[in-house]
């Protein structure tokens, strides 16, 4: 039996909170079109990725990558600045 391998989802976004330990809290906006109408519009979501050295801060732009849960909410991690 093969095994399949997933491949993890990087998403880039901006740090809008820094002030939990080792946590940032990334904002991701996205456009998504409206099936019937046609419209595009953003749709925003907040995620919590893990930052092991405290190095980003607000207002900075970085990649966030899928990982295993670390905790109930923090299923992502910091990859580096873009």
């Amino acid at each position: 039996m093969e095994s399949i391998k997933k491949t993890k989802k990087n998403i880039m976004g901006v740090v809008v909170s820094d002030k939990m330990s080792k946590t940032v809290t990334v904002l991701v906006n996205r456009f998504v079109k409206h099936p019937k109408y046609a419209k595009f519009r953003k749709v925003s979501k907040k995620y919590k990725a893990h930052d092991e050295g405290n190095i980003y801060k607000e207002g900075d732009n970085v990649i966030i990558e899928e990982c295993r849960p670390l905790s109930k909410d923090k299923s992502f991690k910091v990859i580096g600045k873009q």
